[in-house]
């Protein structure tokens, strides 16, 4: 394990990596599936939070796997069991989440118990993974050691956390000295010490395999709100068809939109923005599994198993349909270093259809018809990507070469 090559040729995602993205399936659908019904109870402050603290635990788990496997993946024996081992920890995590999310509601001392537990099976399993490393690749020792210790830290004041009383309140004040650990240390290890040698469009691969398995909750969230009117008292209607079309159509301009950026290649000559680029993808994919969560919220208002209004509804999808959106643009000017009028343009108009669909739900349009609207927000970007983006696109590309 002295580290792959960073440059090498057709470098792609393996069977392995694969299966243990499926175990996030089963993360991101219950942090999705418990905002939902939280939402729809009412319970908008508590459901929020929840869903933002267990959406960084299910993407710090990730990362920290699949920027080690970047660079270390020998795929031999040892590797695959302490992969299955975090995999382990991952449905643990999955299982916790229901009764942290309840604690959070019921304003007791937070629950994380459980899922504290599923980052203690998936940090022994990443702790093995990187000593394999630090033994065989001499020249990274130091930076190997940063990894292993601020893992080693972190996890333990997270064990600590579990058997403090605190209010819910100061428990989030006090888990920020956890967080500054897991987030600084990779920071340092990678711009201070050396880094690993992780594999560019590798790593943009990976990202883009999962923002494909979490697209896959809108698409849940669709089929839930087709359910609730085919099989309810409007059967094969226009309303129907209008969901339909609205919940395959924001997902699959999600797709389009996200897919557009040559993350590969951006990362591939600009090493140095990996951290804005790994971080930031926080938002991104909190922001996709949050659209596929209001889908959901979308169904139980049809279902007439909602207290929310027909705009509390729509906002449900809308909101975090715009974190995704923003953060798109942001990553993609940070981690190029441009600022293009023509996506401020772009932006401006993407505004407007979101607009739009609250002017249409305060106005008294129905759920569907307010979807379909939303919908037309992703194809602002498109548009403009195939008639004029994809050249400033090239031309912010070759001033990185340059």
């Amino acid at each position: 394990m002295r580290g792959r090559d960073p440059h090498e040729n057709h470098r792609a995602a393996t069977p392995l990596e694969l299966l243990f993205d499926l175990t996030f399936v089963v993360a991101f659908g219950e942090a999705g599936n418990q905002l939902a019904h939280q939402l729809a109870e009412g319970h908008v402050r508590s459901g929020v939070v929840s869903f933002c603290f267990v959406t960084f635990g299910i993407c710090w788990a990730w990362i920290q796997f699949s920027w080690f496997a970047s660079a270390y993946d020998t795929d031999d024996w040892a590797f695959r069991l302490l992969t299955m081992v975090t995999m382990c920890g991952v449905i643990v995590f999955a299982l916790g989440l229901p009764e942290l999310f309840e604690s959070i509601d019921e304003g007791q001392a937070v629950n994380n118990h459980v899922i504290v537990a599923g980052y203690v099976i998936m940090r022994v399993a990443m702790i093995g993974q990187w000593l394999r490393a630090m033994r065989a690749d001499e020249a990274r020792r130091r930076c190997i050691k940063l990894y292993i210790v601020t893992l080693a830290v972190s996890q333990t004041i997270w064990v600590l956390l579990t058997s403090a009383e605190t209010s819910v309140g100061q428990f989030f004040a006090l888990i920020t000295i956890p967080l500054a650990v897991e987030l600084l240390g990779p920071i340092i290890a990678e711009t201070r010490l050396g880094g690993t040698p992780w594999h560019a469009h590798h790593v943009a691969e990976r990202y883009g395999l999962l923002v494909i398995i979490t697209l896959g909750e809108g698409v849940i969230g669709t089929v839930a709100a087709m359910s609730a009117l085919v099989h309810g008292s409007s059967g094969w209607s226009v309303d129907a068809a209008l969901v339909l079309a609205a919940g395959i159509g924001l997902t699959f301009g999600l797709w389009w939109t996200y897919f557009a950026i040559p993350f590969g290649s951006i990362l591939h000559l600009r090493r140095t923005a990996s951290h804005l680029f790994g971080y930031g993808h926080m938002l991104i994919f909190g922001g996709i599994a949050a659209t596929g969560s209001g889908l959901h919220v979308a169904a139980l208002y049809l279902d007439h198993h909602s207290e929310l209004s027909t705009l509390g509804t729509v906002l449900s999808v809308l909101i975090p349909v715009s974190i995704y959106s923003l953060s798109l643009y942001l990553m993609y000017g940070a981690v190029t270093r441009s600022a293009d009028p023509f996506h401020v343009l772009l932006i401006a108009g993407t505004i407007g259809v979101l607009a739009l669909t609250v002017v249409l739900a305060s106005s008294g349009a129905s759920l569907p018809v307010c979807l379909l609207v939303l919908a037309l927000m992703p194809v602002v970007t498109i548009v403009g990507y195939e008639t004029l983006g994809h050249r400033h696109m090239l031309d912010h590309l070759e001033r990185l070469r340059s």
